[in-house]
Formats: C-alpha cells, structure tokens, sequence
C-alpha cells in the first residue's frame, strides 16, 4: 500500500486509472448534446446544497430542481456490468461499495430537498437517457 492506496496491479491498469475522467465523460457529451438539440438548458457541474450534503450533478436544471447523474459501470457498481477487480480486491471492494451508499445518501437528501434525481448509466442509450430526463422535467413542472 501506498498511502492507502494500493499500488497498480500493472502499468495497463495504472493507464487506464489516469484515464479516468470525472467529467465530460463520453455519455455526459453524448447525453448533453441531445438535451441541448432538443432545446434544453441546463448547468454543468453545478453545486447543489441539499442539508448536509453539497454534490455536483453532471447535469443540473435549477428552476425544475431536477438533478442528473450518469453513473458509469464500475465506479457505481452496474448490477449488469459492475465487477469488483480481483487485483487490490481487499481495497476495491470496500470502496465501491462505498460509491455505492453514497449514492443512495446524496440521492435521499436531494429528494427530501425536493429535488428529482435522475440517474442513468453510462452504457443507456443518451436516447433514453434523455427522455428519462425529459420526462423528469415535465413531471417537474
């Protein structure tokens, strides 16, 4: 362990680690461009206070209080694409499920905030996607 974290099983494993970006993810591109196409403004990375919790949703609509996050596979745990490495298992493990509270906690709070969460997957459709959010919107009004 470094400091806590453990070292990269690999150089492949430590490039990829580096490639991970916290946004502006290629579904957080292709999902913004459709909204946008279909006349909707909205913030990026946006601070939201929500009682003890400040986040920043990858999208935010403040006048609806509609708050979305695209989730990718691995860091939240996709029921279908989620897997916990068997390299650092011992540190992965406890830390994704971690993700996993967290997002159930920031979730919870926005909601008693009355604000609506949506949240999709990285591997949805920005289609569908985007009508979940759409749909959130309208619900909104």
């Amino acid at each position: 362990m470094n400091g806590g974290y453990p070292f990269p099983s690999s150089p492949a494993a430590s490039a990829t680690g580096r490639g991970n970006r916290r946004r502006d993810t290629g579904p957080e591109l292709a999902l913004g461009s459709i909204l946008h196409c279909r006349g909707l403004r909205y913030r990026r990375d946006f601070p939201v206070v929500a009682g003890s919790i400040r986040v920043r949703p990858d999208f935010v609509f403040p006048r609806s209080r509609v708050a979305v996050f695209v989730d990718g596979c691995f860091w939240h745990c996709c029921p279908a694409h989620g897997a916990i490495p068997r390299a650092n298992a011992d540190y992965w493990s406890p830390k994704l499920a971690r993700n996993r509270e967290r997002d159930q906690e920031v979730t919870s709070a926005l909601e008693k905030a009355d604000w609506t969460v949506v949240r999709a997957w990285e591997h949805e459709s920005p289609t569908e996607a985007a009508a979940k959010v759409v749909n959130a919107l309208e619900g909104a009004q």
